[in-house]
């Protein structure tokens, strides 16, 4: 596997002068990154595949073990706050539990009845998105659990840093950054883990784009959560529906901080027409928006 090749120029990289080994890792990182750019296409095809099962009420599905583990969960609990993702529609299936967040847990990644039993257990189905983790690709308890869920006709993608791995071959979609050896080899949190977090960014942002949560590049769905918030949510509505800051306040809190239901509101319209339209609408402020016939220009 490459992630798991010695490079020979980075064999005495202990020895190194610091400054000189960071330059190297930098270095490193920025091939990571750039290794991602043959799997744009790949990326958009699994965000709108992803979107069209989210849509119809399925959940996001984390897959992995270790460090890969970790990156995943980092992904997924972002997604709450950040596009008020409901935090039932997530769900984790990692290696050696929770506990393995915070601590080794020996041998988890190679139990593959585990992860057949998780998917199992959660009930893994058609509307579902199943994404597996895992830098070699080989990793068993990631493969048996995309396999199972594929079985269970769930949407799966999988990311792996080693092509033409168990793990791509499993899943429906196959997102490849093919990072090859690591400055410490076998190191897989450094090229690796840089490229699976990129990835996963790209993926989730663009799903969520899909998914109708974010309008003129505003995080139209956040989830206002303190004071900061709420007075970002107060100057989005403002700037949207064109109304002046008092309106939008006012709108705030008709619509009990929902950021979409507070513009259409500011568009003039009634609470609860403003609730209809955005259900009419699935919920995408940009089709509620031309369906009251409102005017957003920044």
């Amino acid at each position: 596997m490459s992630t798991e090749s010695i490079d020979p120029r980075y064999q005495e990289i202990d020895s190194w002068p610091s400054e000189l080994a960071v330059e190297a890792m930098l270095e490193g990182q920025l091939a990571a990154i750039a290794c991602i750019r043959s799997q744009t296409s790949a990326i958009a095809e699994a965000s709108e595949a992803a979107a069209v099962r989210l849509l119809k009420g399925g959940r996001l599905v984390y897959v992995g073990a270790g460090t890969s583990g970790r990156i995943a969960v980092q992904d997924g609990v972002e997604l709450a706050p950040t596009y008020n993702w409901p935090e039932e529609r997530l769900v984790f299936l990692l290696a050696g539990g929770l506990a393995a967040l915070s601590r080794s847990v020996e041998g988890a990644e190679d139990d593959v009845t585990a992860a057949r039993h998780l998917v199992s257990e959660s009930q893994i189905a058609q509307n579902d998105v199943v994404i597996g983790v895992a830098a070699s690709g080989r990793t068993p308890f990631t493969v048996a659990a995309v396999i199972a869920a594929r079985k269970a006709n769930a949407l799966t993608i999988g990311i792996s840093n080693n092509p033409s791995s168990p793990l791509l071959s499993a899943a429906e979609h196959a997102l490849c950054a093919d990072t090859g050896s690591e400055l410490i080899a076998g190191s897989t949190r450094m090229k690796a883990g840089t490229a699976q977090k990129a990835i996963l960014n790209l993926f989730s942002t663009t799903t969520m784009l899909r998914c109708g949560l974010v309008y003129q590049g505003l995080m139209v769905n956040m989830r206002v959560s303190n004071e900061k918030l709420l007075a970002r949510a107060r100057v989005m509505v403002q700037t949207l529906s064109g109304c002046d800051y008092d309106a939008a306040v006012s709108a705030l809190s008709l619509a009990s901080n929902d950021i979409r239901k507070a513009t259409i509101i500011g568009l003039g319209q009634s609470s609860e027409a403003a609730e209809r339209v955005l259900r009419e609408n699935n919920y995408n402020l940009r089709a509620a928006i031309a369906k009251v016939g409102g005017k957003c220009e920044f």
